[in-house]
């Protein structure tokens, strides 16, 4: 686990609040990190984590036993939850996940005399997992501090969030992620590339360098190359193939769809726009034009929003499939 401020990509307001939070003990017993995913969101609250056990000022020192623990991810006041996965189901925590944490931060502290919990996903908690953390906030046991992370507050109940201290991340700069992929070793025309692509998401820039992301963004282009000519053998053929994708690659591949819609929609409007997603796609972009109006555009970025927010819920991705399919067809 890294557990410098330094390690930290952009957020500088944030780690500076955080800081001085620590160094003048008035940190709240619950935080709520809210922001786009892939920002870093996570690695701070670990990050902050590592500083209030470490207990030396407003930075972890890096040297003493909760540091070193930490940093081989064995301390045993360190409590991390994340979202559950039952075959192609979404992710979610359940009451379970809660219950296991609660009776884990109910024992006293065994070495930093206080302990940490830390949420990550915290807008997957089904509607009884939530209610038992609420609970635990209102009354916390001993010495413990809760870090929430999320893409959103409107995913969490409002008395969560009214006993959480709220801080918002916004997405990274297009130079700060750059800079990192090519700290990480990427060719800097790569890394330029990706980080258009990767709309302030380090994350997602790392996904598409490392996971078959633009051959997935390919696939979408593919996709609405043949839509102007498709027929419904196709459409089953692409639901059924599209159906047996995870939940979360089949999330990306409607995202990148998106994002071309975004960028044939910035196209009609200048054609040599520099603020283009895919700015490698241009001139196939620009030949698509002819066959989608900028009515159609709009009411398939639409369908394409309706879709992502069923994709949340456990559905059958096949059947949903089919039917966005027939209503962008339709748009």
């Amino acid at each position: 686990m890294e557990i410098r401020w330094e390690s930290l990509t952009g957020h500088k307001t944030q780690v500076r609040e955080l800081m001085t939070l620590l160094k003048e003990g008035r940190l709240p017993h619950a935080l709520l990190f809210t922001g786009m995913t892939g920002i870093g969101k996570k690695l701070c609250g670990q990050i902050l984590a590592a500083a209030i056990l470490c207990g030396h000022d407003d930075a972890p020192c890096g040297i003493c036993e909760n540091c070193r623990s930490l940093m081989a991810n064995a301390h045993p006041d360190y409590y991390e939850l994340i979202p559950e996965v039952r075959g192609k189901s979404t992710r979610i925590i359940r009451i379970e996940s809660i219950r296991e944490m609660q009776t884990a931060v109910s024992r006293s502290a065994v070495q930093a005399g206080r302990r940490v919990v830390l949420i990550d996903d915290a807008d997957t908690m089904n509607e009884p997992a939530a209610n038992s953390l609420l609970k635990t906030l209102e009354e916390p046991e001993g010495q413990v501090t809760f870090i929430l992370i999320a893409r959103d507050r409107s995913g969490l109940l409002d008395t969560i969030v009214s006993r959480c201290m709220p801080l918002d991340f916004g997405p990274l700069t297009h130079d700060e992620v750059k800079q990192e992929l090519i700290q990480r070793q990427l060719p800097e025309e790569e890394a330029e590339k990706l980080a258009y692509l990767a709309d302030g998401s380090l994350g997602q820039a790392l996904k598409l360098s490392q996971h078959g992301g633009l051959e997935l963004r390919d696939d979408a282009l593919a996709f609405l190359t043949a839509l102007p000519a498709y027929a419904l053998p196709r459409l089953w053929k692409d639901a059924a193939e599209k159906g047996e994708m995870d939940r979360e690659s089949l999330m990306e591949w409607v995202g990148y769809l998106n994002m071309l819609l975004r960028d044939m929609l910035l196209l009609y409007e200048d054609g040599g726009t520099a603020l283009l997603y895919n700015g490698d796609l241009r001139e196939p972009l620009v030949g698509l034009l002819p066959a989608f109006s900028k009515g159609k555009l709009f009411a398939m970025q639409g369908e394409t929003r309706e879709f992502l927010r069923r994709l949340q819920a456990n559905v059958n991705l096949r059947l949903q499939l089919e039917g966005y399919f027939i209503r962008l067809m339709d748009c």
